[in-house]
């Protein structure tokens, strides 16, 4: 069986939510990364960060990112999977909820991420199809 920790991208780092976006933009610059989950103080999962929402959501509405925090962009239920999950569990989490990134949680942890690049590398090409066919079918979220 195959299963996230499998499959996943090790080494992802949080975002703590009252850290600034600029900061958030040089540590995706610095990981090499498009987006970051975001903790909360006891390093529990409250949103995830992507580089499109620092665009969209914060300079594009004229807001400086110095001054606003990773915290304040988080938006609805962050969703993610434990490390032991099989990899049908991976893409139907994925596909019901339209999100291409993936936080991967072992023992309450942050020990990855998984995202298209991910499931490109280790899916077949029926497995791939079908999940970008969901997850593009409507509104593309994060």
């Amino acid at each position: 069986m195959t299963t996230a920790g499998d499959i996943m991208h090790r080494g992802a780092q949080w975002i703590p939510a009252h850290e600034t976006l600029d900061r958030a933009a040089q540590m995706m610059r610095d990981l090499g990364v498009g987006a970051l989950p975001i903790s909360d103080s006891n390093e529990r999962l409250c949103g995830i960060l992507t580089d499109r929402d620092i665009v969209v959501g914060c300079v594009a509405m004229g807001h400086d990112p110095a001054k606003v925090t990773a915290g304040e962009m988080a938006q609805g239920t962050p969703r993610w999977i434990e490390a032991d999950a099989d990899v049908g569990d991976v893409l139907r989490e994925m596909q019901e909820h339209q999100i291409r990134r993936l936080p991967v949680i072992e023992n309450k942890r942050l020990v990855g991420m998984i995202s298209e690049a991910d499931l490109a590398q280790h899916l077949t090409e029926e497995q791939i199809g079908s999940w970008a066919e969901s997850v593009y079918a409507r509104t593309p979220s994060r």
